[in-house]
């Protein structure tokens, strides 16, 4: 009697959970004026993204999150005059691009995947 061994079965997640909840943690930490606090959530997007998805949308998502947010804490750090946060010193406008761009990386991560035409 020979049996043979399946692979166990896959979920049909693709896209790790801990972007998943990083993705949604972005947006609520920024608008919290917890912006620099918010860097280990993108850190973990990008990483998580590049590293662990296959999916090309989700991975320029995250990259875009990093960079949307890479450039005011650029600013903060360069600047010697700048505000005792970067909540505080960060323009709104960044703000908004950080938010809309951490929206497309939860819509990334959410859509459906590619649908399958049933076998004939």
């Amino acid at each position: 009697m020979t049996t043979t061994s399946q692979p166990p079965a896959r979920t049909g997640r693709r896209t790790p959970r801990a972007v998943i909840l990083a993705a949604w943690a972005i947006p609520v930490m920024v608008l919290g004026q917890f912006a620099l606090l918010a860097g280990v959530p993108v850190a973990i997007a990008l990483v998580g993204a590049l590293r662990r998805t296959r999916d090309r949308a989700v991975r320029r998502a995250a990259a875009l999150v990093a960079v949307a947010y890479a450039v005011p804490l650029t600013v903060w750090l360069a600047r010697p005059d700048g505000a005792p946060s970067l909540s505080k010193d960060i323009h709104p406008a960044f703000v908004g691009l950080i938010v809309a761009a951490s929206a497309a990386l939860v819509l990334a991560v959410h859509r459906p995947g590619p649908r399958r035409l049933p076998a004939r």
